[in-house]
């Protein structure tokens, strides 16, 4: 008994389109056997009886094979009416079943399968921007989107959204954070900026717990939780009050329309700043001279990353040294 009920158990815990696909390949296949049988002359071979019982199940009937006898009408009869209610059950489990995940996916319940892939947290301007950027500058990079404020997902190509809390170990299993490239985690536009930041931090130690490999990228919105970025494990730490004050500043000491200019910084038009390891062509040169070697290659230095410390437009005397990065404009 313990048995029978084991058995059960397991069978009941396979999809319900696959128990009803066994049940009509065996309605099909039995019937078609029995008809060979009992009518050998209608049906020569058990392939002609199966083949009979699949057109006759599926409501297709071809009429090539028909029985004769009152037997063999009485089980076909009895075969389109068993036949016949398990391949309704079975296309209507099918169609149920695709119209179910088309909503799971639109609603963010279906879980990230892929990896390598991008994952931004929080859903607003920035996000929509920095996706756009990336399907320009990484057309083929998978992104997946966690948010819990969407109701449905945004349907853009490529990414994938993930509905729920960022700080939730689910929700994280669900993005497959394990195997992601990175993380970008953007403030709530929802919080105030103390709140916002605070949540920032819970998410970025979340995803460390999780995985403390994986590279992040965190905005600030105030200056009292930097220490607190940095000791959770970010990677890059965005404080976008500066950013946004220093491009504020920086328009109106100029008076000339430097708007244009930052649009040119975004990645999707083709510029982008990376931070290059030193060569040995570049050791112990000045950084005039090793703009002069760069100017060639198309590319403009802007400044020298010296462990901690960053040295933007340094004097052209200034000697680089074997340790250092060069921080370089190029398209």
């Amino acid at each position: 008994m313990a048995k029978t009920n084991k058995i059960i158990t397991q069978w009941l815990r396979w999809p319900i389109y696959f128990r009803i696909t066994l049940f009509v390949l065996l309605i099909i296949l039995a019937f078609g056997e029995v008809i060979a049988l009992v009518e050998p002359n209608e049906f020569p071979t058990t392939f002609d009886g199966i083949w009979w019982a699949l057109v006759t199940v599926t409501t297709v009937g071809f009429g090539d094979y028909v029985p004769e006898t009152y037997l063999g009408r009485g089980i076909a009869m009895i075969m389109i009416l068993a036949g016949a209610s398990f391949v309704t059950a079975y296309f209507a489990t099918i169609s149920a079943t695709a119209i179910k995940k088309q909503h799971n996916y639109l609603e963010g319940n279906v879980a990230f399968k892929g990896t390598n892939h991008v994952v931004i947290i929080g859903w607003n301007e920035k996000a929509s921007e920095m996706i756009d950027s990336l399907k320009v500058v990484k057309p083929y990079k998978q992104i997946v989107l966690i948010d819990d404020s969407l109701n449905e997902s945004p349907l853009i190509e490529n990414v994938t959204y993930i509905r729920g809390d960022a700080t939730n170990d689910l929700t994280l299993q669900k993005a497959n954070i394990l195997k992601a490239d990175a993380a970008i985690i953007t403030a709530d536009q929802h919080k105030n900026e103390h709140d916002a930041d605070m949540l920032s931090i819970l998410i970025l130690l979340s995803l460390k717990g999780m995985n403390p490999e994986l590279y992040c990228v965190i905005e600030l919105l105030t200056e009292q939780q930097s220490n607190n970025a940095n000791r959770a494990g970010a990677d890059e730490v965005i404080r976008t009050y500066k950013l946004t004050s220093h491009f504020m500043m920086s328009s109106y000491l100029a008076k000339n329309g430097l708007s244009q200019f930052y649009s040119e910084l975004n990645p999707a038009s083709g510029n982008v700043f990376k931070v290059l390891p030193v060569t040995n062509s570049f050791i112990g040169k000045t950084f005039k001279e090793a703009s002069y070697q760069l100017l060639e290659d198309e590319s403009i230095l802007i400044g020298i990353k010296r462990g901690e410390e960053t040295k933007v437009n340094p004097p052209l005397s200034f000697q680089i040294q074997h340790n250092d990065a060069l921080i370089v404009f190029t398209h």
